[in-house]
This record gives structure tokens, sequence and C-alpha cells, in this order.
């Protein structure tokens, strides 16, 4: 039978009696950003790769869209990106030398191990946020870094921790990268077979044509319970995907045998935001087993070609007409369904539509899969992570 750990309490809580609290400067090497002069900055490639502060940071590594010729400090490839200034707290992982600015610092486990560091550091946010100082924009000093006290196991179970949860995150980002080669895929379609096309050669017509949108229900505050099925609000769409794993809302089976199946989601279906400011955002709805309902303020497309719907909904013409309503109103922007439906696009003819829709049918699915498979994993990594970086799992 396996022992189970015996725990001691700590300043952070309790932690594995044979588990150390230990300050990060006693763990890992710590460099402070300093920003090179502003006119040594470029856009073209010329230099070292420079990063000030969040901007660019991604899921778990930044990319790039600034140069610096003139290098302050360095952070090499591998090294953990901190973001010290607002928002404090953002944690990167850096796959390529590049200079920092003063929104960042970089850390380097002395025993090699940062993809541990990474994850302890996600887990225990909360206090380096709460070493904030400044009224306005925050920020922590190097003091405040070095000084951190976090929970550190031997160094094989800290392999053994970033080793589990690092093959989930790679396998998100693989999904990411697919998903991405997928959209691109698609564009680069839609751009050839319904951008390129002059209005000489196709007649103008309306997006719904295309695809209708149902708005969803106003449900009343007294419909929600504490679990059952699920209701799918703004706050749930996150571009391109949308988070069915968060939702905070719930009805129960009384109202939801109620409503009219219009107001039912299901896997595949692309919603959209009708007001405030995420007015036009967009989301998909992975694939799922789950029951869920349209909420008031989101608008569900109905379509025959919701691949070939998402590209034009999402296209840089149309987007900027959503954005001009959210901005030009006083109040909360607003659009109905028979707006979104009577913006006018080039119409394509018959045949085209049906040669791009055979065309992208597959991809689309797996896109969708591939959601889900992400939403799922980073469930998964969410739940794993604060269990296994104080020791309630164990891995040895």
């Amino acid at each position: 039978m396996k022992q189970k750990s015996k725990f001691k309490q700590t300043e952070i809580g309790k932690i594995p009696e044979d588990w150390e609290i230990k300050k990060i400067e006693d763990a890992a090497e710590i460099k402070m950003g300093q920003s090179p002069p502003g006119i040594s900055y470029n856009l073209f490639g010329e230099g070292i790769k420079f990063m000030q502060g969040v901007r660019t940071f991604g899921e778990k590594y930044p990319f790039f869209d600034t140069y610096t010729t003139q290098t302050t400090k360095k952070a090499e490839a591998g090294s953990i990106l901190l973001s010290v200034r607002a928002p404090v707290g953002e944690i990167n992982i850096t796959k390529e030398d590049l200079c920092i600015g003063r929104g960042l610092a970089s850390l380097n486990m002395k025993n090699g191990n940062n993809e541990f560091l990474y994850y302890l550091l996600k887990k225990f946010k909360s206090l380096i946020v709460g070493r904030e100082t400044g009224s306005v924009f925050g920020s922590i000093n190097s003091e405040q870094v070095k000084n951190l006290s976090l929970p550190f196991p031997d160094d094989s179970e800290q392999i053994s921790i970033a080793k589990i949860l690092s093959s989930l995150d790679e396998k998100i980002e693989l999904n990411n990268k697919m998903n991405k080669t997928l959209e691109a895929i698609g564009q680069a379609l839609f751009k050839k077979w319904f951008i390129d096309k002059r209005k000489g050669e196709w007649e103008e017509g309306k997006l719904g044509e295309i695809g209708k949108i149902q708005p969803g229900f106003a449900f009343k505050s007294s419909d929600f319970v504490s679990e059952g099925y699920k209701l799918i609000k703004i706050r749930n769409i996150q571009n391109p995907v949308v988070d069915i794993i968060k939702v905070e809302d719930f009805l129960s089976e009384e109202i939801f045998n109620k409503i009219d199946k219009k107001f039912y989601l299901e896997s595949g279906n692309i919603l959209i935001a009708m007001t405030g400011a995420e007015l036009g955002k967009v989301g998909i709805i992975p694939k799922t087993p789950d029951k869920m309902l349209l909420n008031q303020r989101v608008g569900k497309v109905i379509s025959e070609n919701p691949f070939l719907f998402y590209f034009y909904i999402t296209s840089s013409e149309i987007q900027g007409y959503f954005k001009g309503i959210a901005s030009a109103s006083s109040a909360q922007g607003n659009i109905s369904n028979s707006d979104i439906e009577g913006i006018e696009i080039i119409m394509p003819d018959e045949k085209t539509i049906n040669k791009f829709t055979s065309s992208t049918k597959k991809m689309f699915e797996l896109w969708i899969s591939n959601l889900q498979q992400s939403q799922t994993l980073s469930s998964l990594r969410d739940t794993l992570l604060p269990k296994l970086m104080s020791g309630e799992v164990r891995v040895r």
C-alpha cells in the first residue's frame, strides 16, 4: 500500500514534510530587465528580439514583433519571463534569446528545472500580485522577487511534476498550431474565391443569404440554479472558441424543457456578441455532449455553410463595422440580427459556395474537435496544478 504523505504547516499553508520553503533567490538566478534607448527599437529584424512587457505574451510562449540594436539585459532561451509591472505576475517561457525591458524579469533555476518554476509561479501568482506597489500601475521590485518564498520538492519530483503539466501544454500548443494552419488554409481559399473576385464578376448580396442569426433568450434571474444546463453568455466567448469549461450560469431541467429548441446550442455552433464592448466577438462551440442554452445579447449562426459564414463575419471589413457601432454609441453599442443579416457582401455563385463547403468540411470538423480537446486538457491541467504544487498529489 502506498504510504500517504505527512504534512507540515508553513507560512504559505500545508506542504509535505519532505518539501522545503525557499526564497526564489536561493533557488533561481534572477535578472531584472532594463530598457534600451527608444531610438534602438525597430520592427524589421535588426539586432536582437526585444520585449518591454506582456504585450506579446502568449498562453505559454511569447511572440516577437520588436527588435533592438542595443542589448541591455539579455534573457537566454528557456528563461522564465515574469512581469514585474502591471499586469504583475504574468508568466511566459522564451524559446529564444531576447533583450528584456524594465517591465520584465528573467528567472533560471539553479538546478535547470525551469519548467517546474514556470508552473510553481503560476500556482502562486496571488503571492506575487500581493506584492504590488504603486497606486496607479502596480509593480514589484527586485527585492520583492528575491524574497518570495515558495515550496520546493526535491529535484527528481520537480522534474516529474513539470513533465506531467508540460505534456498537457505541449498537446494544447500542438492543437493550437494545427488550428492556426487549418484557419490559414481556409482564409486563403476564402480570400481567393470570395474576396479577390471583383464586383463585376459577382452581384452584391447580403450576409443573410449565407446564414441567419438567432438571438438568445432573455432568462430571468429566478431561472438560475447552482448546477444544471449551461447558459452561454458573452463572457464565455473567447475568440475563436466558446469556453464551455468555465461557465458560471446554469438553468434547471424544468426551464430547459420549456424553452424553444431554437435556443439550444450544440457542437460547431458559431456565436457572436451583439452588444457592449465585445460587440462582434466571434466564438465556436467545441465538440461537446453538454446541453447548453443561448443567452440574450448573443447570436447563433444558422447556416449550411458555417465555415464560410465564419470567414465573412471575422473579416476585417465586417469586424470594422462592428467596432464602429461599439465606439459610436455613448451607451452600450447594440446590433440586431437583422442588422447583421443585412450587411452587404459580394455574393458568390452557388457552385463556388458548394466548392468551398466541400473543400473545408473536414477541416472545420477537425478544428472543432481540436478546440474541445484543448479545453479538456486545459481544464485537467488547471485541476492538477494546485494539487501537484501543494503535494496533495505526489509523483515520485
